[in-house]
């Protein structure tokens, strides 16, 4: 297990560095990486998660197990976060920022890493993983920017930051295709999937390229008090709900990976949309990202070991 963990997770180092590298000495004009994230979030990554779950044996995997596992997990640290709120010493934008560190996650890091652990099978439960964690995540984060945001959000754009993320969209049409016994037409399926692939390595050098290690600094209390309801509160949760559910094997494996996964940069455009604190933002998506190098073996390891004892 640690030498499979270390070998996928050697990939997607490599990578960022080469993007951090990219971006350091201006390879590439600095308009090319949002665009290329905007290409990333909103056109490759969802083929690659419809592809996925469309052609995906579901039969053969826990996806309720594995679904309810995570969706409870996430909302019982969601709700650890917004209960020890009075104790942070932080304002409302800065505390949107801890909590979309605490529970938002890395797309990219997640399918890369179960891709390399178990092949297409990692992909399909990537794919679940997403379905069931990307809408739940987006609306306890959205709530949250609601409640403590710069920006007020009614009821109706809550909804709409939800219902038109494109991963969900992308998810969701997976699953009904799957639920219909829908294929996806021959012209059309090996697009979708090399768009699909090309998500993977150009999402991680958009992730080097867009970290910014002086803002971590800034704010170490928050940004400590968002990592470790990341890398340890969040797996630990996601163990204890297990045990209830009877998820195991590779299903737990991908879940405890999901749920030990750094924050997302798309949380920075989020915070800088609706009221947040983008620059600690910032701060706590380079700290983690750096982090998660040794949280996401030394826990998957230690919980795994824990789970079989």
């Amino acid at each position: 297990m640690t030498i499979a963990v270390l070998q996928a997770l050697l990939p997607i180092v490599i990578l960022i560095a080469l993007g951090m590298l990219l971006r350091r000495r201006r390879f590439l004009d600095r308009s090319f990486w949002p665009q290329a994230e905007r290409l990333g979030y909103f056109v490759l990554l969802p083929c690659l998660f419809f592809d996925g779950l469309a052609t995906a044996q579901l039969e053969a995997l826990p996806v309720g197990e594995l679904a309810l596992t995570l969706i409870l997990s996430t909302i019982l640290v969601a709700a650890l976060v917004v209960g020890l709120r009075p104790l942070m010493k932080v304002d409302g934008p800065a505390f949107t920022s801890v909590f979309q560190g605490s529970v938002r996650f890395n797309n990219y890091v997640g399918v890369t890493l179960a891709a390399g652990l178990f092949g297409a099978k990692g992909i399909a439960l990537a794919a679940i993983c997403n379905a069931a964690i990307v809408p739940t995540v987006n609306i306890l984060c959205v709530m949250v920017f609601a409640r403590h945001g710069a920006a007020q959000m009614t009821g109706p754009a809550i909804l709409k930051q939800v219902t038109t993320n494109p991963l969900v969209i992308g998810s969701l049409g997976g699953i009904t295709f799957q639920a219909l016994g829908l294929s996806i037409p021959q012209g059309l399926e090996p697009a979708m999937k090399a768009l699909g692939a090309a998500s993977l390595p150009l999402g991680l050098l958009c992730i080097g390229a867009a970290l910014e290690f002086s803002a971590a600094r800034q704010w170490v209390r928050p940004v400590i008090t968002s990592s470790v309801a990341k890398f340890l509160a969040m797996p630990v949760a996601t163990v204890l709900v297990s045990m209830l559910t009877g998820l195991k094997g590779p299903a737990l494996t991908t879940a405890l990976l999901f749920q030990v996964l750094p924050t997302a940069s798309s949380a920075y455009i989020l915070a800088r949309q609706l009221g947040g604190d983008a620059p600690l933002m910032a701060g706590i998506t380079a700290t983690q990202t750096i982090l998660a190098l040794a949280a996401i073996p030394l826990m998957l390891i230690g919980l795994n070991a824990v789970v079989q004892f």
